[in-house]
């Protein structure tokens, strides 16, 4: 518990241009359409996932995503941040990036690991329950290499989508 208070929530603006305010140039995945994002930093613990669950809401629900799409969102963030902080390695911060754009929001979360840690379950129920949740998942792990930690990422993406019309 001591580790956790030691590592703050740390939130990075991002600019519309994609860019970290202050830091190095991000390429923009909306080909010139307005963009921004923001990046949450906090313990790689159960506690904070309710927060970063809240932000991805608050979000969507603030680019004009459709109610389905924000509680779809809402809980595949949930899902993936759950499924990192279970292989995280002690005292390892929990990083979220979310890029918003005009009509899709990209979550990429990640932890550190340590060497030997379990590979992410991309054939289990809940996985499939994430697919079903986001339009886009993929997963990216680079193996750890003693005495240094790897790093696991899931990235999910969401379309905004539009309510069909009642005929």
């Amino acid at each position: 518990m001591a580790a956790e208070a030691e590592l703050p929530c740390v939130v990075t603006p991002v600019d519309s241009g994609g860019s970290i305010v202050g830091g190095p140039a991000q390429a923009s995945p909306c080909d010139g359409q307005p963009v921004w994002s923001i990046e949450l930093q906090t313990p790689a613990s159960t506690v904070v996932i309710p927060v970063i669950r809240v932000v991805a809401a608050d979000l969507a629900a603030r680019a004009d995503f459709e109610v389905d799409s924000v509680d779809d969102l809402r809980m595949a963030v949930d899902d993936a941040c759950a499924i990192l902080v279970r292989i995280a390695a002690r005292g390892a911060p929990l990083r979220c990036r979310f890029t918003v754009g005009p009509d899709r929001i990209e979550v990429v979360a990640e932890v550190d690991v340590e060497h030997g840690a379990p590979p992410l379950p991309t054939g289990s129920f809940g996985w499939r329950v994430l697919e079903c949740l986001a339009d886009e998942v993929t997963a990216c792990a680079l193996p750890a290499q003693p005495p240094q930690r790897g790093r696991v990422q899931i990235t999910l993406g969401k379309h905004a989508t539009t309510a069909p019309p009642w005929d």
